[in-house]
């Protein structure tokens, strides 16, 4: 039976949104235990929006919404980072 695991979390502030981006989730090189092009859900505490996109690496903290994403944060607002694992 394969079962599906929590591998990574992070906690961080949107820095900023970019609508004419095709989707994904800009994540910088501080948050470990990510990696680019990997299907991740993201959590706004601010809002309640949940959703899953993936991951472009970005530089520093910085956590930019793109695309549709960018409709469901603001710049501010904290964010939860899910990866998980098939096992």
């Amino acid at each position: 039976m394969m079962r599906i695991y929590l591998r990574a979390k992070a906690q961080g502030i949107i820095t900023g949104v970019n609508l004419g981006y095709a989707g994904s989730l800009t994540l910088g090189e501080d948050y470990e235990g990510f990696e680019e092009g990997e299907r991740i859900d993201v959590l706004n505490v601010n809002n309640g929006q949940r959703f899953t996109t993936y991951i472009i690496k970005g530089e520093g903290s910085e956590i930019i919404l793109n695309g549709a994403a960018a409709r469901l944060g603001l710049p501010g607002d904290r964010v939860i980072i899910l990866a998980y694992e098939v096992r």
